[in-house]
């Protein structure tokens, strides 16, 4: 049985190969998977989707038209999957439940320092031989507050690192993790989270309870000079309201490592085409903005997880088990 993976980067594409060399063949694809592409997967039993591919209604209409019967993701988010529609048309539908929490919370402490202490301006100035500091000047984060959103794996890796600075720790979750507490974390509602957080970094899933989760409200309660960080869904907040935030000249920095209109751009160079979306355009040129591709969890430890699991994911399938990384059940 051939798999086809839609969406692989390059690096990406040699730890594919190698984990399926002795399981099955796989073709490997750098479009990414949607109604336009779908016709290609005419065929495939199985196909391995990446985080941006748009698998609605109609993408999956095409591929069960096609003959494919089983989704592969090769991420831990499936909002972009209309999971409906796939057990009406009987596919089985698989996700990667976990991969490493350090990938992820590790950048989003990269995005944290590099906001605060002006590295991107800083690297920028030096290649061009000016080496004045001013507007360079950063602060201590040691003694300050980190709140975190979200304190599953990946927010208990960020809270660890920042119980390492001595910063003093704010969470907020549906439930509460033990081990955040132990290293002295205060469960506090939303709203006194981002008003007492001198950092704020997001680590939720995006669900329809948590689109905009950081809203026009939302921004306006946090401090004028915090920094936010977002490396885990772009719907998470809302961009225009922080547009308009950053106008007002609030926030020492935003670190984003994801955009809520990132697909179809992301993964992509579209360095010689004019960009449509006005609001990235604007976002992309406020001095303490910084952000990135969708990249926190693009370590080669994470990455190799994240294949051996969709590899286990296919041979589950094809041996009818049932694992914990199951969306949609084989019908």
């Amino acid at each position: 049985m051939e798999i086809l993976a839609f969406g692989v980067q390059a690096d990406e594409k040699p730890l594919i190969e190698q984990a399926f060399r002795d399981h099955h063949e796989v073709r490997c694809l750098d479009v990414f998977l949607n109604q336009d592409t779908a016709p290609i997967a005419a065929g495939s039993e199985v196909v391995s989707s990446s985080v941006n591919a748009d698998l609605g209604p109609r993408t999956l209409e095409v591929l069960a038209a096609g003959g494919t019967r089983m989704i592969a993701q090769r991420s831990t988010g499936f909002n972009n999957i209309d999971l409906r529609m796939a057990e009406r048309l009987g596919m089985t539908v698989a996700r990667v439940s976990y991969y490493s929490p350090y990938s992820v919370a590790e950048f989003a402490w990269a995005l944290a320092l590099a906001v605060n202490r002006r590295i991107v301006r800083a690297s920028i100035r030096t290649r061009d031989f000016d080496f004045r500091l001013d507007g360079l000047m950063g602060r201590d984060l040691h003694g300050r507050t980190a709140g975190v959103l979200g304190t599953g794996k990946i927010g208990e890796a960020f809270a660890r690192i920042a119980h390492g600075f001595g910063m003093r720790l704010l969470g907020w979750d549906v439930a509460e993790n033990p081990a955040c507490m132990e290293l002295g974390m205060k469960y506090v509602s939303r709203d006194q989270l981002l008003a007492e957080s001198d950092l704020v970094s997001l680590h939720v899933p995006l669900m329809p309870e948590t689109h905009n989760l950081i809203d026009a409200g939302a921004l306006k309660t946090m401090k004028d000079d915090a920094i936010l960080v977002n490396s885990s869904r772009g719907g998470l907040i809302d961009t225009m309201a922080l547009v308009a935030e950053l106008r007002e000249g609030r926030f020492t920095g935003v670190g984003l490592d994801v955009y809520e209109a990132e697909a179809g751009l992301f993964y992509l160079d579209k360095s010689l085409h004019a960009i449509e979306d006005d609001v990235l355009a604007r976002l992309v040129t406020f001095p303490n903005v910084l952000v990135t591709s969708h990249q926190a969890y693009y370590t080669e430890d994470a990455l190799r997880q994240i294949v051996d699991t969709t590899v286990k994911n296919v041979l589950d399938y094809k041996a009818g088990r049932r694992s914990e990384n199951v969306l949609v059940p084989r019908a």
